[in-house]
C-alpha cells in the first residue's frame, strides 16, 4: 500500500511539473505584503492578460492597492484601484482601467491551487466573459475527493449551459430588453421566460460534448487542491513559484461581510529583472 501511494505521488508532482514548465523568459512578477513576499510566473502562453498585467506593474499601478476581497479555502483578490486609501468598510470590487481583456482560455491551465486569474464579472451580464483589465485572484481552494470532483463537473457542465443561454440572450436586443422589462415589473413573467430559455439552452448543451475533468486534473485537484468550478470559464494567466504560504495567510485573515479583511493588505508589485528570477 505505501508503495502504490508513493508512486501516485510521484505521478502527481510529474504530471503538476509537465503542466507548469514554463520557458525561461516567462516574466516573474513579485508582490509584496506586510505578510511576506509572493512570487508569481505569468504565462507567455496568455499574453493578452500578461503584457497587460505587465503594462500596468510597470507604472506602479497595483502599488498601494489591497487584496480587498479574501475568502477562506477559495482565494485571495486584489488589483482595484478603488482600494487605495479605501475606508474601513467601503464596498471594493468595481474599480479598474476602462477597458476589459478577451476572455483567454488555455484548456491545459486549471485552478489548481496557486494559479492566478483574472477576476470578471457573471456571465449573466458579461457572457463572453472578458476579464477585468485590472483585478486579479490567487487559487487557494481545497482538496476534493472523487464525490466532490463530479459534484464540481457537473456545476461547470451547468454554467457552460446558462453560457449557452446568456449569449443568446444577448444577441437579441428585442429579448434582452423584455426580459429587463419583466425583471422590473413582472417577476412571473420573467420566471417563465427564464425557464424556456433554460430548457433551449439545455437542448442545445446536451448535442455538444460535456465538460469533463482529465483524470491528471482529478488528481492533482485530490492531492494539491484547488477550485475546479471556475474551470473553462476564467483566464488564468499564471502559478505562484514562491510564497503559497503568504498567500495562504491571508486567506485566513479576518473580513467583514463583504469578505474584505479588516485590516488593509496592502501591495506593492514589481517585475523582476532577469538576475532576480534566477533566484526562484
Amino acid at each position: 500500500m505505501k508503495m502504490k501511494k508513493l508512486v501516485l505521488v510521484l505521478v502527481v508532482c510529474i504530471v503538476a511539473g509537465h503542466l507548469y514548465a514554463r520557458p525561461k523568459n516567462d516574466p516573474i512578477i513579485l508582490i509584496s505584503t506586510t505578510y511576506g513576499d509572493i512570487r508569481i510566473r505569468l504565462f507567455n502562453q496568455t499574453p493578452l492578460h500578461t503584457n497587460n498585467f505587465v503594462k500596468l506593474a510597470r507604472k506602479g499601478y497595483f502599488n498601494g492597492t489591497l487584496f480587498h476581497r479574501v475568502i477562506r479555502d477559495f482565494m485571495i483578490q486584489g488589483g482595484d484601484p478603488d482600494s487605495r486609501n479605501a475606508q474601513p468598510g467601503q464596498l471594493l470590487g468595481d474599480g479598474g482601467p476602462n477597458y476589459t481583456i478577451p476572455f483567454e482560455y488555455n484548456p491545459a491551465l486549471f485552478h489548481k491551487k496557486g494559479m492566478l486569474a483574472a477576476a470578471r464579472e457573471g456571465d449573466d451580464v458579461n457572457p463572453k466573459r472578458a476579464s477585468s483589465a485590472s483585478q486579479f485572484y490567487i487559487v487557494v481552494g481545497k482538496v476534493y475527493d472523487n464525490a466532490g470532483l463530479n459534484k464540481e463537473e457537473m456545476r461547470i457542465n451547468t454554467m457552460q449551459r446558462n453560457n449557452l443561454m446568456y449569449n443568446y440572450i444577448a444577441s437579441d436586443k428585442s429579448l434582452s430588453d423584455k426580459l429587463a422589462e419583466y425583471r422590473k415589473s413582472d417577476t412571473a413573467a420573467y420566471t417563465r421566460q427564464l425557464k424556456q430559455l433554460e430548457m433551449m439552452a439545455d437542448s442545445l448543451y446536451k448535442k455538444q460534448k460535456q465538460y469533463v475533468i482529465p483524470e491528471a486534473e482529478r488528481e492533482i485537484y485530490q492531492t494539491i487542491g484547488g477550485t475546479p468550478h471556475l474551470d473553462a470559464s476564467y483566464s488564468i494567466f499564471g502559478e505562484v513559484v514562491e510564497g503559497m504560504d503568504v498567500v495562504e495567510k491571508i486567506s485566513k485573515v479576518a473580513t467583514d461581510r463583504n469578505d474584505r479583511p479588516l485590516e488593509n493588505i496592502v501591495m506593492k508589485v514589481t517585475i523582476l529583472k532577469r538576475k532576480e528570477i534566477k533566484k526562484t
